[in-house]
């Protein structure tokens, strides 16, 4: 276990005349989603880590949890486009990127974008559509751009997809393939809420929408910002070394078929960057990086067949991880 050094000093943020200091920016925005998002500071926390980070998100958890409302706050407590897509069965991929229509006053194709076109996308159930759609997705995720018609067409910043699926049930389901889930900065799992934040719900949302209180408090320039100010974040060469040793046991581990991917090394490096940031520090430090290891890299670790065990793939791939943080030293 990593021991609490003495705290360093915070180095000034670089500020601008149009934009409050990050840290309380962030405290204001992380209030605003925990109105509606009551007793999951650390999912709450983590969302904003994968927008300052610019990365997307994957929530994995049973119905009724708040996946979709997470979302929807996040999308309130910002002024910014906002679209949600339910995925279902018969849906296209041009019902996502768009289609290019036949003007006949023109004589010209124009192109009418779809719902990706925004700043914040809801992928609601993306596990009920077909393969073909989902992969609609990955140019979009990550290069924030669409391809249609040999015609390339760049997505609004900040871009983010919040994606959502339930883990209980698979009949009519698609599992995402593994490339798919590559693109996701990190899954989250909401969970339950403790009993005094789920009596405190009864009380104050059984009959109002929370989400009708919910006032901007950023800006979607603000959030450009920050996502500038978190690659400023200094990160120890020791910690980069941790973050590798991390990575090689994962892919020589013999329970997993495979290991994590540079993608997935860069991802953790940026969401530790942005952790850092949320937490009013100019610096990263170990704990930064062990908190994010089983959300940003348990998804993209594939569990050999031959690891029998009762638990659920994704509980399989998190046990394993636990096992290597533990037996890596970590940086004084």
């Amino acid at each position: 276990m990593w021991r609490d050094a003495q705290p360093k000093p915070m180095d000034p943020m670089p500020s601008t005349n149009h934009i409050t200091a990050p840290a309380e920016l962030l405290q204001r925005v992380q209030q605003s989603v925990e109105s509606v998002i009551r007793g999951k500071r650390e999912a709450v926390k983590f969302t904003l880590v994968a927008l300052i980070a610019r990365g997307h998100l994957l929530i994995e958890d049973v119905p009724g949890v708040g996946k979709t409302t997470l979302a929807h706050s996040l999308a309130r407590s910002f002024n910014c486009t906002f679209q949600r897509i339910q995925f279902t069965s018969d849906m296209l991929p041009s019902d996502v990127i768009g289609i290019s229509v036949y003007n006949q006053q023109t004589q010209q194709f124009e192109f009418r974008p779809g719902p990706v076109f925004a700043n914040i996308v809801l992928a609601d159930e993306i596990n009920r559509t077909t393969p073909k759609t989902q992969s609609a997705l990955l140019e979009a995720m990550n290069e924030s751009q669409v391809t249609v018609d040999n015609r390339t067409h760049p997505l609004p910043r900040p871009f983010m997809v919040v994606a959502t699926q339930n883990p209980i049930e698979h009949h009519g389901t698609y599992p995402l393939p593994e490339s798919q889930l590559d693109r996701f900065l990190m899954r989250l799992r909401i969970g339950y809420p403790p009993t005094e934040s789920e009596k405190e719900i009864l009380r104050n949302f059984a009959a109002n929408d929370p989400l009708g209180a919910v006032e901007p408090v950023m800006s979607a320039e603000e959030v450009i910002e920050l996502e500038e100010a978190a690659q400023n974040v200094t990160v120890d060469d020791s910690l980069v070394e941790y973050l590798l040793a991390v990575v090689e046991k994962t892919r020589r581990h013999e329970h997993l078929t495979l290991g994590v991917s540079p993608r997935g090394s860069m991802m953790l490096f940026r969401a530790a960057q942005a952790l850092a940031l949320v937490e009013g520090r100019s610096y990263a430090i170990p704990d930064d990086f062990k908190r994010l290891i089983l959300p940003v890299f348990a998804h993209r670790c594939v569990v050999s067949s031959r690891y029998a065990s009762t638990l659920r793939r994704a509980d399989q791939a998190d046990a394993i991880l636990q096992e290597i943080i533990e037996s890596i030293p970590v940086p004084l």
